[in-house]
């Protein structure tokens, strides 16, 4: 048992610890406060329940992303960039990162992501559906590329149209946010993916004219 003292951010930390040996599915308030030596109800003195405790899980996982982001690059070598950042997190918390891209977040940690990607996007003069769609297809590529790299299955995932959660948010702080939170707040997912995979498609195409190019 530490003589650390309980907090938030030590029950947190414990809940990804868990999440990260036996899965999202483990997680309890009662198998928190034996992981930490403690009363169950002393948590509830920092996390007022499960549903946070899953929030605060996920809003850890993405203020620990590590943006290198260069305002002179290029967007396009700003949105590798972005991504590489997102994978990077997510191969050092595979499982609780899947629980990340589940949970309907509106804190600041939740939202930077989201708010630097879409500037970039925007940048580029892209508008803002299409910034929103793409943003929706990268997290989707790099999720599978996730699944598909250390073999983890979302938890926790019911079937929503809302990914983001954009409403009552701070347009001084999150102003790409702000400005696009209906479209942020509505996906068709029929339509995205069909979006996404045309994309991908064209630029299949693209990259085979080239290589003919070449030849």
């Amino acid at each position: 048992m530490s003589s650390e003292p309980l907090s938030r951010a030590r029950i947190v930390a414990a809940a990804i610890d868990l999440i990260e040996r036996e899965g999202a599915d483990a997680i309890s308030m009662r198998r928190i406060a034996a992981e930490l030596g403690v009363g169950v109800m002393s948590l509830y003195n920092h996390v007022p329940g499960k549903d946070a405790l899953l929030d605060g899980v996920a809003e850890s996982v993405l203020s620990q992303i590590e943006f290198t982001d260069d305002p002179d690059a290029h967007w396009t070598d700003r949105v590798r960039m972005q991504a590489r950042a997102f994978r990077q997190i997510a191969h050092h918390y595979p499982r609780s990162t899947m629980l990340v891209v589940s949970r309907q977040l509106h804190s600041a940690a939740g939202l930077l992501p989201v708010e630097r990607a879409l500037a970039t996007l925007r940048s580029a003069g892209f508008d803002g559906a299409d910034a929103v769609r793409m943003l929706r297809m990268f997290i989707a590529y790099i999720v599978g590329s996730l699944l598909r790299e250390v073999g983890v299955t979302p938890t926790f995932a019911p079937v929503q149209t809302r990914t983001i959660r954009a409403d009552g948010v701070d347009p001084a702080l999150f102003p790409e946010v702000s400005s696009l939170s209906a479209l942020l707040d509505e996906c068709d997912h029929e339509a995205e993916f069909e979006f996404g995979l045309e994309l991908l498609i064209k630029a299949i195409e693209a990259y085979a004219g080239r290589r003919e190019g070449t030849r």
